[in-house]
């Protein structure tokens, strides 16, 4: 398996040396400030179609060896190979089993460092496989209290795969209420996210959690979260109440 990941490294690094563009490294470091990746200048696209080409190599391996296959592409460290293995990964959804939240779970605190590469792995494998298993959902629910951000972000956006498949939403409002008055703009902006989500579902409920919550809910979250509610019900939650 090794040399075999080896060789399928090799080419990835070919592929990706052919469409490696200088110009477009700006772009990455302007939407990613965060990160300390060396930007590489390839558009998402071309990236998707070079992952699409290599993953024929391993498209029919059990699904185990896809995701030890996806293993050696995060450990170099390198942000196209973060990229395919999530790519990879969420192409086995409906294969996973429910230990490979743990696998997933050591992704998040190793190799996510933007918000990009972590809605990337959380609204790809993280949900779907919490959409197969929702007892799962317990083991997410335990991220919104980490001191890593990017997991608190993920506790949130992981649930955007099942609410919009209309499950789950009391476990939304609950990781709402433990990211609530967080202080950190990606968590906001990553709770706000999944509120809207569900707001596509479920717009009585949502409006009703925002209206009890707005006086402490930062204002980030709150736009992110009545974003697609009914015109008279954003006008309802952006007023400030009178004290």
């Amino acid at each position: 398996m090794q040399q075999t990941d080896d060789k399928l490294i090799e080419r990835i690094r070919r592929e990706i040396a052919k469409h490696d563009k200088p110009e477009n490294k700006l772009d990455y470091q302007r939407f990613f400030k965060e990160t300390l990746d060396k930007p590489i200048g390839l558009k998402t696209a071309i990236l998707r179609k070079i992952s699409n080409r290599c993953f024929n190599d391993v498209k029919n391996m059990p699904a185990k060896d896809v995701l030890a296959c996806c293993d050696e592409l995060l450990v170099s460290g390198e942000r196209y190979m973060r990229f395919i293995a999530f790519e990879w990964a969420v192409k086995l959804k409906g294969q996973y089993t429910p230990q490979d939240i743990k696998r997933f779970e050591s992704w998040l605190k190793k190799y996510v460092n933007n918000w990009g590469s972590c809605d990337h792995l959380c609204c790809g494998p993280i949900g779907y496989l919490v959409l197969q298993f929702p007892d799962q959902v317990a083991r997410t629910q335990t991220w919104a209290r980490s001191q890593n951000r990017w997991l608190r972000r993920a506790a949130a956006v992981s649930l955007i795969v099942p609410v919009r498949m209309k499950i789950l939403l009391d476990e939304v409002f609950q990781t709402a209420d433990v990211l609530l008055v967080d202080s950190d703009d990606m968590v906001q902006k990553g709770y706000g996210w999944m509120l809207k989500e569900a707001s596509n579902e479920f717009p009585d409920e949502v409006f009703n959690y925002v209206m009890k919550n707005k006086g402490k809910m930062p204002r980030t979250a709150l736009r992110y979260a009545i974003e697609k509610l009914p015109a008279n019900m954003r006008k309802k939650a952006m007023k400030r109440d009178l004290k």
